[in-house]
């Protein structure tokens, strides 16, 4: 991977929250987070001189994560608590689309997206350890995250793919054929093909990313995947994934109870449909930390934190 260019804040907006670990922007590039507090926030003229705006739409009840916009003025919610929710954007209603698969309750849901024919594609990163554990599942590296499908009118999820590591983001290819999956925990993104003589098949997108893949996001359709690196490869933690599972185990347990402050080292990619890196985006010593999330708005770049209490503005890199 190229030598990455120089990530260029633009400025720091507090939002009063913490955690807007997803951002996505709508068509007038205002942007949509959930924070900590279960609350769905609008964020409007994060790159005016005149200040931001925080209008405050929804509360889930739990706790949002991965988000997603539909055309009829709804949002779809991951919510790490409460399972795969329908946000009606108009008035704040809130349902809940599923909650259990195969009698299992959903916890830790990740990440959506909105297929063309009505269904919806989502993941779970964990089955053994929840959002507040989220580095013990890294460090124990479980592979039991979970690629899953509700179709029209279902409430029960049906599993596209099983035995992930810490399955994150997702994104939809231009053409409708593949799903691009991120796992944090293996530092890649997977492809999972929906359509065509692949269909149900998965394999590698994008390998030996330099840092954790999060959320994806992708503005237009003709447009890259923005990836989000949480943070950077830990070689000691590559060492250790290698080890026995009783060996993980145990480390998970003293990492969940370990005190965490995350790197300063962040960064962003920008991949097209056939995996090629298009934008290597990073900054070293930056204040703002643990980069979940990533989106366009306007000529800036919006990130996203699970562990900041606002948005950072970024320069956007220019169209290669």
């Amino acid at each position: 991977m190229d030598r990455p260019t120089e990530l260029v804040p633009r400025r720091y907006v507090a939002i009063g929250a913490r955690g807007p670990e997803d951002v996505v922007a709508d068509a007038r590039g205002r942007v949509l987070t959930g924070v900590e507090d279960g609350r769905i926030l609008r964020l409007d003229g994060l790159t005016d001189s005149a200040g931001a705006r925080v209008e405050v739409l929804a509360e889930t009840g739990g706790r949002p994560l991965g988000l997603e916009l539909l055309a009829d003025d709804a949002l779809l919610v991951c919510d790490a608590e409460r399972g795969l929710l329908r946000v009606d954007l108009t008035d704040g209603t809130v349902r809940v689309l599923a909650d259990s698969v195969a009698g299992e309750p959903l916890r830790f849901c990740s990440n959506a997206v909105a297929l063309p024919d009505g269904s919806v594609c989502f993941t779970v990163s964990s089955r053994r350890h929840p959002l507040d554990h989220w580095i013990g599942d890294l460090v124990e590296h479980t592979a039991t995250g979970r690629l899953l499908r509700l179709a029209p009118g279902s409430d029960t999820p049906e599993v596209l793919l099983d035995g992930l590591q810490f399955a994150n983001g997702l994104a939809l290819s231009a053409d409708g054929s593949f799903l691009v999956v991120a796992e944090t925990g293996a530092c890649r993104l997977t492809r999972y093909w929906l359509t065509g003589p692949r269909a149900g098949r998965s394999e590698p997108f994008v390998e030996n990313l330099p840092g954790m893949p999060d959320n994806l996001w992708r503005g237009a359709p003709d447009g890259p995947i923005w990836v989000a690196l949480a943070g950077p490869r830990v070689p000691p933690l590559d060492l250790l994934h290698r080890a026995a599972p009783a060996v993980r185990r145990t480390a998970a347990r003293v990492a969940v109870r370990a005190p965490f402050r995350p790197t300063g080292t962040i960064g962003v990619l920008a991949v097209d449909d056939t995996g090629q890196v298009v934008h290597h985006l990073a900054r070293r010593h930056s204040r703002f930390r643990m980069v979940t999330s990533v989106c366009e708005s306007g000529d800036r770049l919006i990130l996203g934190s699970l562990w900041e209490r606002g948005v950072a503005v970024c320069e956007a890199p220019v169209p290669k």
